[in-house]
């Protein structure tokens, strides 16, 4: 094989190493000034000016008062502090940013960006999947934290979940029980939700898991970066105490630098190194092509689910990857996502009183079959759906046997999922088999998501081999991935397999440097990206990123 390129090079050293390797070859600790901020925090440097922009700054070590007067000194101001991370929240005029990140203890600078939930609307005859399956219900005590809009009373969800609301507490976060949006009581009602006031038609998978609801999203189903960390910074603390066993993040933001770079990762990471299985929706920007997982979702230690279309018949021959779901392999690191796809298209469950999703689309309400009901079930799609099935299913997975590790879950669910054509970039290592999940056998220590290289050789694309990456030869590759898909060893990447030339991008898609995010950084006022605002010039796809209705939201599959 012929040598491969510098940036290559450096991405293996950094896998079979462990230093970080950044652009041109420095270290982390050679990182000044600009290298020190994402490249929105760059372009907000670069611009000046005395407006007040909205960061996350992590440091290398625990920030304390000098940090804290450096913060000061650039006319900045603390939002908000944390206890376990290595981070601050910080309010600082734009044209002090250079100044700020030349500090010796900071690491990076990154947007406190928004962050949204990421379902759709569905505007057609319902296509939902075929008549619920009875997996069992799972004994009260296996404790699953949904990170969403929060979770309303519905009969379905027994007993009421406590929730703690993060939006915009700086300090210890509020108590209450309620869901302004409706998405969170949505996705705990595929969850947990007992199906009790539908006469067990919409049922969830985990019957009975133990909720706890932690509210980072507002009454527009938006929020922001910081809030979430908070929440899984809370979640460490308090994990043991409620015995959460499963966090489901049916929300995202953009992927605006490398993962390691990036606070909300590194967040959720801490989450899933404590023994939490964290399940992360792929993100719903798939028309618009590769490359557009969300975060945290491009994280590859944790579970990154995309969304099937549900044929609605016992048939799967008629099931195909839901058109709106993101695809990998992640921006900046080259992460094989998402690790599986399921069922997330039109799908009805329960839906707070208070919602304001019931007022934006009253056609979405689903008539349950009698009075008592009506108004308390709706109908949503997207890969916060799909996330909230592998939720529910890892909570069984768990409830069956507790010695579970988060990497034994994902590994498992992976190679049990029922195995599908099609681009592994889009397909996951398959389709959510719940029954097939809990007959699967094996363990593992660690098991990240491979990362995926172009070869000089030819068309082909390097994936790094399972068996070596996760140091068991019964998880390679072909047993993990689809069978039709072509594994070769006739190229070699740290002796991994090959991507067949069956799917390729060129050279100014998915593998140049300047695909990144947009260069303006914001969400439109509809609560989701706009074309003009999303994608680098590099991207071919010149159309919207979808059709979207009067409210925004994304319109799903026929």
């Amino acid at each position: 094989m012929k040598t491969q390129r510098p940036w290559l090079i450096a991405a293996v050293a950094t896998l079979l190493v462990g230093m970080p390797v950044l652009a041109g070859g420095d270290t982390e600790d050679e990182r000044t000034g600009f290298d020190k901020m994402s490249k929105p925090v760059q372009a907000l440097a670069k611009s000046g000016g005395a407006d007040f922009v909205d960061v996350i700054i992590t440091f290398k070590e625990k920030p304390g008062r000098a940090d804290d007067d450096g913060i000061k000194g650039s006319n900045g101001k603390v939002k908000r502090n944390f206890d376990v991370f290595k981070m601050r929240a910080v309010r600082v005029p734009a044209q002090r940013l250079e100044a700020l990140a030349k500090h010796p203890n900071v690491e990076f600078i990154v947007r406190d960006a928004p962050v949204a939930s990421l379902s759709a609307s569905a505007l057609a005859t319902a296509n939902l999947p075929a008549d619920p399956v009875d997996y069992g219900i799972v004994s009260m005590g296996v404790g699953v934290a949904v990170i969403d809009s929060g979770v309303g009373y519905h009969v379905d969800l027994w007993p009421a979940p406590q929730q703690f609301d993060f939006v915009g507490q700086a300090g210890n976060p509020q108590y209450g029980v309620y869901d302004t949006w409706g998405h969170g009581t949505h996705v705990s009602g595929l969850i947990a939700g007992d199906g009790y006031d539908s006469s067990g038609s919409f049922r969830g998978v985990a019957p009975y898991a133990d909720l706890l609801s932690l509210r980072v999203l507002d009454s527009s189903g938006m929020g922001v970066t910081s809030d979430v960390i908070a929440a899984l910074e809370w979640l460490l603390v308090n994990a043991s105490a409620y015995n959460i066993k499963v966090a489901n993040l049916s929300l995202g933001k953009a992927v605006e630098e490398a993962a390691a770079d990036d606070p909300l990762v590194q967040a959720v990471e801490a989450v899933w190194d404590a023994g939490i299985v964290v399940v992360c929706s792929a993100g719903n920007y798939g028309r618009d092509g590769h490359a557009t997982i969300t975060s945290p979702g491009n994280s590859p230690k944790v579970i990154t689910v995309g969304s099937v279309t549900d044929g609605g018949t016992t048939d799967t021959s008629d099931d195909y990857i839901s058109t709106y779901s993101s695809m990998g392999p992640t921006a900046f690191d080259h992460f094989l996502k998402p690790d599986l796809v399921a069922p997330g298209n039109r799908f009805v469950a329960s839906m707070s009183y208070e919602a304001q999703l019931k007022a934006n689309l009253a056609d979405r309400l689903v008539d349950c079959g009698n009075a008592s009901c009506s108004g308390s079930y709706f109908e949503l799609s997207g890969t916060s759906m799909a996330a909230a099935m592998v939720s529910g299913a890892a909570a069984l997975m768990i409830d069956q046997d507790s010695t579970l590790t988060p990497d034994t879950v994902k590994a498992r669910l992976m190679r049990s999922a029922r195995k599908i054509d099609g681009d592994p970039t889009s397909t996951g290592a398959g389709v959510l088999d719940i029954v097939a999940a809990l007959t699967e056998s094996g363990t593992l220590a660690s098991a990240p998501s491979p990362k995926m290289a172009r070869s000089e050789e030819g068309a082909v694309i390097l994936v790094e081999d399972t068996s070596q990456l996760w140091g068991d030869t019964q998880w390679g590759a072909s047993f993990i991935w689809s069978d039709s898909f072509i594994w070769s060893d006739s190229f070699i990447w740290s002796d991994g397999y090959i991507w067949s030339d069956s799917f390729i991008w060129s050279d100014s898609y998915i593998w140049s440097d300047s695909f990144i995010w947009s260069d303006s950084y914001i969400w439109s006022d509809s609560y989701i990206w706009s074309d003009s605002f999303i994608w680098s010039d590099t991207v071919t796809n010149d159309d919207p990123l979808f059709e979207v209705n009067a409210q925004g939201l994304v319109i799903d599959d026929d």
